[in-house]
């Protein structure tokens, strides 16, 4: 059987949906997957076995218009898929599976064009996104972890980064990712900035870690254990610097998902979204800052340009202070985990 997977949404997006084809290869082996997708959503998958092939859906430049949709429909068409799991709640993807004449065609209820479907997936609010997908195979019962891949041309090339950037991975790692696509999804740059303060005075080593926008942010950021990779990095080597942290710091955000996929503690901060959204860390070992006494969250399900209030209260009240004490409990308990697995 040929299965297509539809997803071209934010990368977050896009690692959320790999428990999904963890389970759906494990319920058939057999079954050959392949997976339409962006350009950046096909960076994450990259190197993943499970699926025999990404279809990069360039829906802004090559596909952009009716002209690159119809190109990409006539491409699909040629495949033959027997069914397709629309996750992406817009009409563009409904519409793809319809005119590449798949004749499953699996989305949510709530989705543009949901007339074009042949089962309807109830889309059902106050659960994880996860959970979300996993239900249009009814794998819901499933705890299934995210799972990204890497290689080892991956893992060298974060060696020689480290090497580059003199990375002491002899002291606690901790990653910072400060950036968000959203304002009112960033913690305010003056509290990261007296966090690296804070975090100057501890025996750690601190990575900030974002895209090339990131790096203009205005953080205050020279202080000698702090390693600015900003911009220097893939999609996968962040994944793969995680993997080799002990706490990753970050808003809600891609980062925390990427986190999700390894062993690190997670402390994501929230101020305009809430975890009822459904995007929190699908990992056991996260904890969610965020003030439930702010009545006006959320604000939006992405966060906006701006506070529509004026006083950004859900974030300006999670202070500086209250981040260092969780790192700082994050440490502890990896430390207390190292000293058991010691002991075995």
């Amino acid at each position: 059987m040929k299965l297509l997977i539809i997803h071209t949404a934010f990368i977050g997006d896009i690692i959320l949906s790999t428990p999904f084809i963890e389970s759906l290869y494990a319920n058939d082996k057999s079954a050959e997957i392949y997976y339409v997708t962006t350009k950046l959503g096909a960076q994450v998958l990259a190197n993943n076995p499970h699926i025999k092939e990404v279809i990069v859906y360039d829906k802004r430049g090559e596909h952009k218009g009716l002209k690159g949709f119809l190109r990409m429909s006539e491409r699909l068409k040629k495949y033959h898929f027997d069914r397709a799991y629309i996750f992406h709640r817009y009409l563009r993807s409904v519409a793809l599976a319809k005119f590449a004449k798949i004749p499953e065609r699996i989305g949510y209820d709530v989705s543009g064009g949901s007339w074009m479907l042949t089962q309807k997936v109830p889309y059902i609010k106050g659960v994880h996104e996860v959970e979300r997908l996993l239900r249009f195979e009814d794998f819901k019962e499933r705890k299934t972890p995210i799972k990204l891949y890497g290689c080892f041309t991956l893992e060298q090339g974060v060696d020689q980064l480290f090497m580059k950037n003199h990375v002491d991975d002899r002291k606690p790692l901790i990653a910072l990712a400060p950036g968000s696509k959203w304002f009112t999804k960033q913690w305010p740059m003056e509290y990261v900035s007296a966090l690296l303060e804070l975090l100057s005075k501890k025996e750690v080593q601190v990575l900030l870690i974002g895209g090339k926008e990131e790096s203009l942010l205005d953080i205050s950021k020279n202080h000698e254990n702090v390693i600015d990779l900003m911009g220097h990095t893939s999609l996968l080597e962040v994944y793969e610097i995680f993997r080799r942290c002990d706490v990753v710091v970050s808003n809600d955000s891609s980062p925390i998902h990427f986190a999700s996929a390894t062993k690190a503690k997670v402390i994501a901060i929230f101020g305009a979204t809430v975890k009822e959204l459904g995007f929190y860390p699908w990992s056991e070992n996260s904890i969610v800052l965020e003030d439930l006494n702010v009545e006006c969250r959320p604000c939006g399900l992405h966060g906006g340009e701006s506070c529509p209030k004026g006083h950004f209260e859900c974030m300006r009240n999670i202070t500086p202070e209250r981040v260092l004490l969780e790192i700082e409990k994050a440490l502890s308990e990896v430390q207390d985990e190292k000293n058991s697995s010691h002991k075995v």
